[in-house]
């Protein structure tokens, strides 16, 4: 095989490749860029809204008590749970997108970016979630990241359980046993 049917496909792919990270990190800047602007709007009207909480929150996650106290009420799962989960995944910050794609305050994978590249038996593992825009809303992204918690806690029967389910996949019950912690601190 000549030198030229291995370097000019080599070269290709890395224009590829280059272009694909190029694309995310402009994506990934957009978002940074645009978050500060529109959480602090939300981050003030926020704090009108929870100023009737009736959890004791840390100061980082405070802003968010009506929208855990609602999402706690609707989907019956316990308010400080939440709390923990928000406080391991974001700790309150709002436009937080980890290095593998997981969105906002309940750090949810999305459709779409990094997340979309992850592929399972039957295609994208992803497919069917939201996208990075609608996870940024912090109602949002905790309404859906709360709904998919109380579904795996009666999936899997138990708090542990579900947590193992909702947190990285290769860290056994290490995720579960430390949000646990957290919440029993709160």
């Amino acid at each position: 095989m000549s030198p030229q049917k291995v370097l000019i496909p080599g070269i290709i792919s890395g224009i590829i490749v280059l272009v694909l990270i190029a694309h995310l990190l402009t994506a990934t800047q957009t978002v940074a860029a645009a978050t500060p602007a529109a959480s602090t709007t939300q981050s003030e009207a926020q704090s009108a809204l929870s100023a009737n909480c009736s959890l004791s929150l840390p100061d980082s996650i405070s802003n968010w008590c009506n929208l855990i106290e609602q999402a706690a009420q609707k989907y019956n799962v316990p308010a400080q749970l939440i709390a923990a989960v928000m406080l391991q995944e974001s700790g309150g910050q709002v436009g937080v997108i980890s290095a593998s794609g997981a969105v906002g305050l309940l750090q949810v994978m999305p459709s779409d970016g990094i997340a979309a590249s992850f592929m399972c038996g039957s295609g994208p593992c992803f497919a069917s979630r939201p996208t990075t825009r609608q996870l940024l809303d912090p109602a949002f992204n905790i309404d859906y990241g709360v709904h998919m918690l109380a579904a795996l806690t009666q999936k899997y029967g138990s708090e542990r359980e579900a947590l193992k389910a909702y947190g990285p996949y290769d860290v056994g019950y290490y995720y579960a046993d430390k949000v646990l912690a957290i919440r029993g601190n709160l």
